[in-house]
């Protein structure tokens, strides 16, 4: 059954929601359907950084878990044309730039409890036309399933009016307890990615990763790395599910594979996190809390490219009113010897 969490500013309660199947066990918010925390059956530690409070969620923590949109990652300017018109969206990052849909949006939102079972529950939101400054009324499904050792997260949409429509969720990852990523290793099934500018917008090129620090074509260490990039995983905006990116740390020999149906994978190592310690999840057996740093863990969200709607040479990112947006990505654990 639903707990609540705690209550936002307003006095609305937050709701938390126990899932376990798979072997994994998860806890999932209604708030801005942020999963609070998962776990892997014999494993001490969390797979991903979270609170045990609601507060941090409305400030520092705003996006860790939490499914983002209804466009993740930036567009400039908070800026588009569609349809002839020129939209001006909510600007809510450096730069005057709209990042993950506005200060408002889906991570910020209250998503209705559809369906809930032992191992999954699916999360409702509607977005009104204009929220955020985005064209049409975008109702939106989520499923959050747990099975054969994988978080399964499965996203449908359908819009009024023809808006750009890109959902990705935000959990920081990490697999093991060590507090940093130097023991973990990357693998990218990607030829390509999008360079940036000073405020990680897309420069609009579309850049080969042969010979430069971003080619993760074989697993190379963490240690040291400082990503906050879109790798290409396809030209085309509706993919067959298939594996993309593989993580592994050699210090537990936990391994995480990203399976998606996106042409996008946001890689972020953390690099931006305040540098003060923040507050996490409760150690285990009373022990003291976790602290969250900068590179401490890696977000992996598949997504549409960045800024799409201002790249026309940019896999298509609008959806248009009687179709439907669809989008499922599988974070899939299993375990090997720890390196010595």
């Amino acid at each position: 059954m639903p707990e609540v969490f705690g209550h936002l500013p307003n006095g609305q309660p937050v709701h938390r929601l126990r899932l376990q199947g798979g072997g994994l066990v998860a806890h999932v918010l209604t708030l801005g359907a942020i999963v609070q925390d998962l776990r892997l059956e014999g494993v001490a530690h969390p797979l991903v950084l979270g609170a045990d409070t609601l507060a941090p969620y409305l400030g520092p923590m705003q996006y860790f878990g939490a499914m983002v949109g209804r466009y993740a990652n930036r567009i400039a300017q908070g800026q588009f044309s569609l349809g002839g018109q020129r939209i001006q969206l909510a600007q809510n990052a450096a730069g005057g730039h709209c990042l993950h849909g506005g200060p408002q949006g889906s991570a910020a939102a209250l998503w209705d409890i559809r369906h809930i079972s032992a191992a999954s529950v699916t999360l409702a939101l509607h977005m009104p036309d204009g929220d955020m400054g985005f064209p049409g009324a975008l109702d939106v499904e989520l499923t959050l399933a747990l099975a054969e050792s994988a978080l399964w997260i499965t996203t449908t949409a359908r819009t009024t009016r023809a808006t750009p429509c890109s959902f990705a969720h935000h959990s920081y990852f990490t697999l093991d307890d060590s507090g940093n990523l130097a023991r973990h290793s990357l693998r990218i099934a990607a030829e390509t990615y999008l360079p940036t500018d000073e405020h990680a917008l897309p420069t609009g090129q579309i850049a080969p990763v042969a010979g430069t620090r971003f080619d993760y074509r074989h697993a190379r260490s963490l240690a040291d790395a400082s990503l906050d990039h879109n790798f290409c995983l396809s030209l085309r905006a509706h993919c067959p599910m298939r594996p993309v990116a593989w993580v592994q740390s050699s210090l537990s020999g936990l391994a995480l594979e990203v399976a998606t149906t996106k042409p996008g994978l946001q890689v972020y190592t953390a690099d931006h996190l305040p540098p003060a310690d923040m507050p996490g999840q409760e150690g285990q057996e009373g022990l003291e809390a976790r602290r969250y740093h900068r590179n401490c863990a890696i977000a992996l969200e598949t997504q549409a490219w960045p800024d799409a709607p201002n790249h026309p040479h940019f896999p298509a990112a609008v959806l248009y009113p009687g179709e439907s947006y669809q989008h499922c990505t599988r974070y899939a654990f299993s375990r090997t010897e720890p390196a010595p």
